[in-house]
Formats: C-alpha cells, structure tokens, sequence
C-alpha cells in the first residue's frame, strides 16, 4: 500500500492535485507482484518565475525510487516524474531479472507480466553497459570533520567526498547539491 505524504512549498496543495498525484504514482503497482508498502513522499515547489518542480522519493525494501521534474505547468511535471519512475522500474527490473536467470533463480519482487495495452514497451530493452564499472580507485579514510571534508572535496573538483567521521568513526559523505549548497549522508551499520 502506498502511503502519500505530500508538501507544497509556495503552493497550496489541492484536493485536485492531491487526486491527481496519487492517481497516476497508484499506476506503478502494477510493476510488483504485491503492492509495495511504501511512503511516497512528494515535494511540490512553486519558484518566483513561475516553474514548477515536482520531487517524488518512494523507498522501498529493495529499490529506492527517486525522481524529480522541472516544467511550467504542475501536472505536466506530474506526468513526466511517472515516466522517469517507470523507466527506474523497468530499468532495474530487467537488471534484477537478467542477474537471478544467471544464477538460476526467480525474484518475485517484480511482477513477471504487465498488461500489453497500457503502453509499455519491451522491458528486455536495456542493456548492460551502463553497469560496467571502468575504473577502480583505492584510498585510505582520514578521519575529519564535515567540513574538512568538504574543502577536500572543493580541493579535489569531485561533487562527492568519502570520509571516516572522527567523532562517530562512521563512513560518510559530502556532497554539493544542485543548488550550491552542501549535503551530508550518515551511513548505519
């Protein structure tokens, strides 16, 4: 069961939107074998010039799916965050399909036939190469503090930095968002 948790900022979020919204992500079900328990979280955003972004975020035990659209009108990106979510689904299924007949057995995370007429085309479609890894490197973690990572980072020009935290001695990461500003993901053991 899908569980929505939907937020607007400088919009309100209507009935007609919310409906909208729930209808179209409810379309992904019939990509899994049961209904996925799962909270769909959606971030809706109207900017001063009038653009729209759509953010939708549904983790799951085995997939997390992420999208996020840009457009000048709210249902228009609605439409386009399904699709992308759709190709994520289709995409990853093929993956987890290929490796399983590999090994001989069947997940039965993803539902094995979907309805011809709803538009879907041939789900053996993708390819392997972009899952080839071309380059291994090898480095030591220092431990450091966030923001000692983050001038690594910015010394170094990558968008990402892997670190020890030498308060916690967890593995961590610091990135640099889209919109300039710098984000930190906490790993669990």
């Amino acid at each position: 069961m899908l569980n929505y948790n939907i937020r607007g900022e400088n919009i309100e979020v209507t009935p007609a939107i919310r409906e909208y919204l729930e209808k179209k992500i409810d379309k992904l079900e019939r990509y899994f074998n049961d209904t996925p328990d799962a909270n769909v979280h959606v971030n809706l955003k109207v900017y001063n010039d009038k653009q729209t972004k759509v953010e939708v975020t549904i983790p799951m035990p085995r997939l997390t799916l992420r999208a996020e659209e840009r457009h000048e009108e709210m249902y228009a990106a609605i439409d386009l965050i399904v699709d992308k979510l759709e190709r994520q689904i289709r995409k990853h299924k093929t993956k987890v399909n290929r490796k399983f007949r590999e090994k001989g057995n069947e997940l039965e995370f993803f539902a094995t036939h979907v309805d011809k007429n709803a538009g879907i085309e041939n789900i053996e479609e993708y390819d392997d190469y972009d899952m080839n890894i071309v380059r291994t490197k090898t480095f030591n973690l220092k431990p450091m503090d966030s923001e000692e990572a983050v001038l690594q980072m910015n010394l170094l020009g990558h968008n990402f930095y892997v670190y020890t935290d030498a308060d916690s001695d967890g593995t961590h990461i610091v990135y640099k968002r889209r919109d300039g500003k710098y984000g930190l993901i906490e790993t669990e053991a």
